[in-house]
């Protein structure tokens, strides 16, 4: 055969490319022809030895797919059942609107006047009194720079029939001192004295004369309170009866600090009210005098 011969077994020719061969068509499959041969399995993999055990995939195949991972229980809201999630998502939204609620009227409270204010001023003190009150207002344009302590004496029969005056006692110390360190302390300890003050001072000149209808009840109020308080701190010994009381107020301007230029006094200022004689209806329950009346009769 010559060099330009065709066909699928011509030579190449030197000095130019060779053609790629034909693809090779698979035949389909069918049925073998008569005395053709399956091809050949591989041969079995050995066994493994007991002393060397198989590392890896088994022999035999992949294991056997098991149950998906469990992940952990659910915890929390999620761990109850639809009627009390439900329950629960209504009593989060009440508490939710209740904070909102009181957060709103605190602002209010202690907002400049406005509009809102005017028109409910009502509904927001009756919110606010007494427990949530407020001693602050938002831009107060002369805030407290006073320290105002509440003192109180009496005189007091004790049970061998003297008569004789206490020293003063501090009501306002007892109070800071109850107070103090108190992550929790009640809103007696921190407002009852200070109101009573306050309530006594705006309904009285500075003659200590009532200016207005509710003098007498400011007065019956701070009294029964010293009494209290007198009662508490056993004034003049155990079993001493108090007879009168006598109430003042010490006051002493707040420092300015070191930066500032401001001048003030450091002298405290006193205001001494009259003797305030005490009836039974002042006292607590349980230290009311007994009189002869009811002694003679529990005797018999």
């Amino acid at each position: 055969m010559g060099a330009y011969d065709e066909g699928a077994n011509a030579r190449p020719v030197a000095g130019e490319p060779s053609e790629a061969p034909p693809a090779t068509t698979v035949p389909a499959a069918g049925p073998l022809p008569a005395g053709a041969s399956t091809p050949a399995d591989p041969p079995p993999a050995d066994p493994p030895s007991a002393g060397h055990p198989t590392v890896g995939r088994s022999a035999a195949g992949p294991p056997p797919a098991g149950p998906p991972p469990v992940g952990p229980p659910p915890a929390g809201v999620a761990a109850l059942s639809l009627p009390f999630q439900i329950a629960s998502a209504l009593a989060f939204a009440l508490v939710a609107v209740v904070a909102c609620a009181h957060l709103g009227m605190v602002f209010l409270h202690v907002a400049p006047s406005n509009t809102v204010t005017k028109q409910h001023g009502q509904a927001i003190d009756e919110w606010i009194y007494p427990e949530f009150e407020q001693n602050w207002k938002l831009f107060a344009p002369n805030p407290l720079q006073q320290n105002i302590a509440v003192q109180v004496r009496a005189e007091v029969k004790s049970v061998d029939g003297a008569v004789r005056t206490t020293r003063w006692y501090d009501l306002s110390a007892l109070d800071g001192r109850v107070i103090d360190g108190n992550l929790l302390p009640s809103h007696t300890q921190q407002n009852e004295l200070r109101r009573a003050w306050d309530f006594f001072a705006a309904t009285h000149d500075n003659a200590n004369r009532p200016n207005g209808l509710r003098g007498d009840l400011s007065e019956r109020y701070l009294r029964r309170i010293a009494v209290l308080r007198l009662d508490r701190e056993e004034a003049g010994g155990r079993g001493a009866v108090i007879q009168q009381v006598q109430v003042r107020s010490r006051t002493t301007n707040v420092p300015p600090p070191e930066w500032s230029e401001e001048q003030v006094s450091d002298k405290p200022v006193l205001r001494q009210l009259p003797w305030w004689p005490v009836a039974d209806t002042d006292r607590a329950a349980g230290t009311r005098p007994v009189d002869s009346t009811e002694t003679a009769a529990s005797a018999r």
